[in-house]
């Protein structure tokens, strides 16, 4: 089975400056570029092809046996564990973070013959409370540590209270920034507007990869989803995403169909390649292999690597867990021998 770490693919790109090999082409990471209207405005979406092609994803026969389980390993080591409760504490952080570390029971990586993989995943995401808390616990692992910003979920505090949020999270060590847009600004097609204050976070955000929160169970069409997406990139996002994990509608195939489309176009376009994190409401390993499946076809091999491919989940690692399970014993675990945090 082939599944390898993200922190070695990580790092591979960081040193060459190109974090993507689509055919013979390398792209770099994404430094922005003016906003161009024209470009925004002639956007459209054919919304009954894209439901469609959603569909056929699902309904194709999928992957079995070893070649299901390396496409699970691989779906681990691009999860961004979370938790965003109110009730979340210091203790449930660093459980978190050691389940991050070792994600699967240590008698199924036996069992599967895996050690050499040092399989792991490859965010926690945390509140700015637990950044320190979320660092010293993953201290060595090479696990990156995200932090919610620019008043998440609902992105409506003042702008300035917002910037300053994320520059406290990156003093504190956070690696990664997941901010919210102001959703009324795509309801307007406020786009001078929208990609100004993305802009704005990312000079912020600094070295800080930024991941930019569409909501885009709140932005109605999908129109408004593929150019919310274009400006986003367009202002400097090193990651698009679907949703808070808040909304009522979180990540759905036809809405990340439309998003990594939008991704492969600006790629073309520009030379620079962006990540995408779909979130919320991912909790089946079916699906999983839906959405690395959809990665492949749409973008390519390169795009099925923590660095350019996230699932924000805190409910999926458990299910992936009792597939593995299955596959090296014939037998389905319960699943209170998986608890997460």
């Amino acid at each position: 089975m082939e599944a390898h770490s993200s922190n070695s693919a990580r790092g591979q790109g960081e040193k060459s400056g190109v974090i993507a090999t689509p055919g013979t082409r390398a792209l770099l990471s994404n430094s922005g570029i003016p906003l161009d209207l024209n470009w925004v405005r002639e956007i459209q979406v054919n919304t009954s092809a894209v439901e469609r092609r959603a569909q056929s994803q699902t309904a194709r026969r999928t992957v079995k046996k070893d070649w299901q389980a390396a496409w699970l390993l691989r779906a681990i080591t691009c999860m961004d564990l979370t938790t965003l409760s109110g009730d979340d504490t210091d203790e449930r952080v660093r459980r978190l973070c050691a389940k991050g570390r070792h994600p699967l029971q240590h008698d199924l990586v036996e069992k599967l013959g895996i050690e050499p993989l040092n399989v792991q995943v490859a965010a926690i995401c945390v509140y700015h409370t637990f950044i320190e808390t979320a660092l010293r616990a993953l201290e060595g692992s090479g696990i990156h540590v995200a932090a919610v910003s620019t008043g998440f979920p609902a992105g409506l505090s003042p702008m300035s209270e917002r910037v300053a949020e994320i520059r406290r999270s990156v003093e504190a060590g956070a690696h990664e920034i997941d901010v919210v847009i102001t959703r009324a600004y795509v309801f307007g097609g406020r786009w001078q507007a929208l990609y100004d204050e993305i802009a704005t976070f990312k000079q912020a955000c600094g070295a800080a990869h930024m991941k930019v929160i569409l909501g885009t169970g709140d932005l109605v069409t999908l129109r408004n989803v593929a150019r919310a997406s274009v400006v986003a990139m367009m202002a400097g996002a090193d990651f698009i995403k679907t949703s808070t994990g808040k909304e009522a509608v979180n990540a759905t195939l036809p809405v990340s169909l439309v998003m990594v489309r939008a991704i492969r176009e600006y790629a073309q376009q520009t030379g620079m390649a962006v990540g995408f994190k779909p979130a919320g409401g991912i909790r089946a390993a079916k699906q999983s292999i839906d959405w690395l499946a959809m990665m492949k076809e749409e973008l390519g091999v390169s795009w099925m690597h923590a660095d350019l491919f996230r699932f924000g989940v805190s409910g999926l690692l458990a299910d992936i867990e009792r597939q593995l399970e299955h596959h090296a014993t014939g037998r389905y675990s319960a699943e209170y021998r998986h608890p997460i945090a």
